[in-house]
């Protein structure tokens, strides 16, 4: 992680109410300032819902791992259907932190990426179909399931099958069972697919579902 700088919001005394961060400062030091200042701004800008856009274009821009980062969680604290939307596209980024941190954060979201994720898991993209089956594992299991049955009766590629079986092997349900049996059979010929089929449907058989929250 980056060095730490001078904060754009000063520590109050001791019983006092906390600052508003300069909203103006915050935006401008985002894209304007050094490293340093950038994190910082990136720690002010999550109490300050107006700068969801701001981090959104900041964040597709950022060099720094513990700076993008920052941002990241900024977004994820303000948690509202526009942080979510920012981050999606960042998801077919071509660097991969910068996908697993628009992932991260859209699970640490929750109810605010939830409404996404049936569009996710059909996406053009491969890589984000991915990402989409191991979201749905934030989903409680009545809503995560039929999406998860979905991927494995139509999608045709292999590594998502297999991160939307993994999901259902730690979710239970034994109504994915049948869905499981035709996509062992539509890939037949993938054998750690079908291994990974075989483990998904012994496990459960045998356990209970899950209680999801």
């Amino acid at each position: 992680r980056s060095p730490r700088s001078m904060p754009l919001i000063s520590k109050p005394a001791e019983g006092t109410k906390p600052p508003t961060p300069d909203e103006e400062a915050v935006l401008r030091a985002l894209t304007q300032g050094s490293e340093n200042e950038r994190w910082a701004a990136a720690r002010a800008a999550a109490e300050l819902p107006s700068s969801v856009a701001a981090l959104g274009a900041a964040v597709a821009r950022e060099n720094s791992p513990g700076v993008g980062e920052a941002m990241f969680t900024a977004l994820a604290r303000i948690a509202t259907p526009q942080c979510a939307e920012v981050i999606l596209p960042l998801l077919r980024s071509d660097d991969a932190e910068v996908r697993t941190g628009g992932s991260d954060a859209l699970a640490a979201m929750r109810e605010a990426a939830w409404p996404y994720l049936a569009t996710l898991v059909h996406d053009t993209d491969a890589h984000v179909r991915i990402l989409a089956c191991e979201l749905l594992r934030n989903l409680p299991g009545e809503r995560a399931v039929p999406l998860l049955c979905e991927v494995l009766e139509s999608d045709s590629d292999a590594n998502v099958c297999a991160a939307a079986v993994d999901a259902l092997t730690e979710m239970g349900g034994a109504a994915a069972l049948p869905t499981l049996t035709r996509c062992a059979e539509r890939f037949r010929a993938t054998p750690f697919l079908g291994f990974a089929i075989a483990v998904a449907i012994d496990r459960l058989r045998s356990e209970p579902p899950k209680p999801r929250g």
